[in-house]
């Protein structure tokens, strides 16, 4: 089979499109041959040899974490009835205990029953698998942050995956968004999608105008995608009783300089890591963000898809920052 590997860490051009050996189910398992692979921001970061201290990997090795497509083949113990469904699924070695993000990018990929996920009518792979981690993590950080009607919603990295889906979260539960995004394409998606301000956050004293936004009170819950310096920033126009929910790095490094002030000010500072991600909540979220999909009451934004040999054009357009929702590879 066709796969893309990894052949050194480095920029996108160490992505390669290789002949490997298919893979065979074992027991619980079941083979997908692969519609449509996840992109992800963590699969840009690993490529670059960012990470290893907490992911081992090591070239070569097929990056992505999330597939979509239909089942081939199953292991021994996994019901036949399987065969032909439409699923969705993590990777088998990303569905172990949090695992390893790698195997997706390919035209055959293995994962574990208790992974997989049926597609319903009228939403298609793509979509399906556009919110295997973003959905999670979405509902997941929604349900914690319990937002009421009124409430004054800070989104960083709005233009993003996980962005989109909590502004339209948001949005629905009643409250004013306020998007921090790069550039105006996103900053305009972000509009379309509910937000009532839409700031730019590479221009200088954006946190202030994010401020005013709120009427100078500041944000009750800050959903923070971006991390570093603009997490930062954000968590520092918290007041106290607030809420913070870090659970990005598209700047660089999860928000970290200004949570301990913020603490100390009575601001709940949150990590993706104290968010409810045990298997159990993981195949209640996906049931529900599918129904959300299939019912039309939340919108998937796949800004750019790109066929398995362009893999690397893939990353290419995350690194630029020029990507704008979730970014997707066809096989």
């Amino acid at each position: 089979m066709q796969a893309v590997q990894v052949k050194e860490f480095g920029g996108p051009g160490v992505l390669e499109l290789r002949e490997i050996p298919t893979p065979e189910p074992e027991a619980g398992q079941v083979l997908v041959r692969v519609a449509a692979a996840d992109v992800m921001f963590l699969d840009t970061r690993l490529r670059s040899g960012w990470g290893t201290d907490f992911f081992a990997v090591q070239p070569p090795y097929v990056p992505g974490g999330a597939i979509g497509g239909t089942v081939t083949a199953v292991g021994s113990g996994v019901d036949p009835g399987l065969l032909g469904t439409r699923v969705t699924a993590r990777t088998v070695a990303s569905g172990v205990g949090g695992g390893l993000p790698i195997g997706g990018y390919a035209e055959y990929a293995l994962a574990g029953v208790e992974q997989l996920n049926r597609i319903p009518d009228g939403v298609s792979v793509d979509q399906a698998t556009a919110v295997v981690h973003d959905g999670h993590t979405a509902l997941a950080a929604f349900e914690r942050a319990d937002i009421r009607p009124g409430q004054r919603v800070l989104i960083t990295a709005a233009g993003g995956g996980l962005g989109t889906l909590l502004t339209q979260l948001a949005h629905r539960a009643g409250a004013q968004v306020i998007a921090a995004a790069r550039g105006e394409a996103k900053l305009a998606l972000a509009r379309r999608l509910g937000a009532e301000s839409a700031i730019d956050y590479s221009e200088t004293g954006w946190a202030d105008r994010a401020l005013a936004a709120t009427g100078g009170r500041g944000p009750d819950v800050v959903f923070d995608g971006a991390g570093g310096a603009l997490g930062d920033a954000a968590v520092g126009i918290v007041p106290g009783g607030g809420l913070f929910i870090g659970y990005g790095a598209a700047a660089g490094e999860f928000a970290a300089a200004g949570a301990e002030s913020a603490r100390e000010r009575g601001v709940e500072v949150l990590s993706l890591y104290d968010l409810n991600t045990g298997n159990d909540s993981r195949a209640r979220y996906a049931t529900r963000i599918l129904e959300l999909l299939a019912t039309g009451q939340l919108e998937v934004v796949i800004g750019q898809t790109f066929p398995l040999a362009d893999a690397a054009a893939a990353h290419a357009a995350i690194d630029d920052r020029s990507a704008l929702g979730r970014t997707m590879l066809h096989i």
